[in-house]
């Protein structure tokens, strides 16, 4: 059994805001985002926009790849969907706290009557942890064929817009692709080959949104003076993304046993360049190995990975038979990778 992807798809909103527009409203310019970041833009919601909005337009996006790309027999979106299994959505800017899951607000709205849906917080490593569930959920039951994994976040809602650490480093967007099983065994078979999944909760304070769960919640009478947002460790996310890249990439390399020289693209979770640099000097990998579209997006935590993965394939730069490999890290803590056969 082989778990493909077999299309992709993103949704980011139309409002760019760049460097100089931001530098207007904070102590910050261009020059010290990029170098410090790599970023240079970043897209934002309108108020009245959801993580299931940008999920389900991901989502939609998706599906109308596979039908247009002649893979699959269905002829319309609303036939897809009724064949998709299971909806399984990444995201740390859920609708709701708790319930319902935002997979299940996609589920109806899509019109995948016949899928199961659930939420997944794993923050910016979502992505490549869905991918793995989806894997095996698929492989455990054998009347399971499609299945939907998608990154949407709405990261503008979290943010403290006055913190200069913070503000300038988050955008909003969602990717989804949908994988499917077939019969593929044996070397050089398509799909996921392997996948890590590892966390560290012991850095959990170093990227944290202390209010409104059952450890910290509001209270009647409380006086709010400012709505939920993320707080980082800037220095102490730094040194674990580092250092975990770099040990996942040794590690699926030597679980392949695979040379980087045989890996034709690294596609990183877009937190900040220069921690891909450094992973990448680290290792001695080409910079031009990994694919970044930071500049563009700056860090969608769960939607980076999948928004990078359907840029490349939309070029045509994911041709089959590529062999990629996924990097994520991010609150949890998390992170993990996934080498997938395209």
């Amino acid at each position: 059994m082989a778990t493909i992807i077999i299309a992709t798809g993103r949704a980011v909103p139309s409002r760019r805001v760049g460097n100089s527009e931001l530098a207007q409203q904070i102590d910050t310019s261009d020059e010290w985002i990029r170098s410090h970041t790599g970023i240079g833009a970043r897209h934002i919601a309108g108020g009245e926009t959801a993580c299931s909005d940008l999920a389900l337009e991901a989502a939609r996006a998706a599906l109308s790849m596979a039908i247009q790309g002649g893979m699959i027999r269905e002829k319309t979106l609303e036939e897809l969907a009724l064949t998709v299994d299971m909806i399984i959505l990444a995201s740390t800017t859920a609708d709701y706290i708790g319930t319902p899951s935002t997979a299940c607000i996609v589920q109806d709205k899509l019109g995948a009557r016949n899928a199961g849906a659930m939420d997944l917080t794993a923050a910016c490593s979502g992505f490549i942890y869905g991918l793995e569930i989806a894997a095996g959920l698929l492989a455990v039951a054998a009347e399971r064929r499609r299945i939907l994994v998608i990154g949407s976040e709405v990261l503008s809602r979290i943010t403290n817009w006055n913190d200069r650490g913070t503000c300038i480093l988050f955008g909003d967007g969602a990717g989804a692709v949908l994988v499917e099983k077939t019969a593929g065994e044996g070397p050089g078979r398509r799909g996921l080959l392997r996948t890590i999944l590892g966390a560290d909760g012991s850095g959990a304070e170093d990227l944290i949104i202390r209010r409104g769960g059952s450890r910290n919640p509001y209270r009647a009478g409380e006086t709010v003076d400012e709505p939920p947002h993320v707080e980082m460790n800037g220095r102490g996310i730094y040194t674990f993304a580092v250092k975990r890249a770099t040990e996942t990439i040794e590690r699926l390399l030597q679980a392949e046993g695979i040379t980087i020289n045989d890996v034709d693209r690294i596609v990183p979770h877009q937190a900040n360049a220069r921690i891909v640099a450094t992973a990448g000097k680290r290792l001695g990998i080409p910079e031009e190995k990994f694919f970044l579209n930071i500049e563009e997006y700056a860090n969608t935590s769960a939607a980076s990975i999948p928004i990078a993965l359907d840029e490349l394939n939309r070029k045509g730069e994911l041709r089959e038979g590529s062999l990629i490999m996924t990097i994520g890290f991010g609150g949890g803590l998390t992170y993990g990778g996934n080498l997938i056969r395209w």
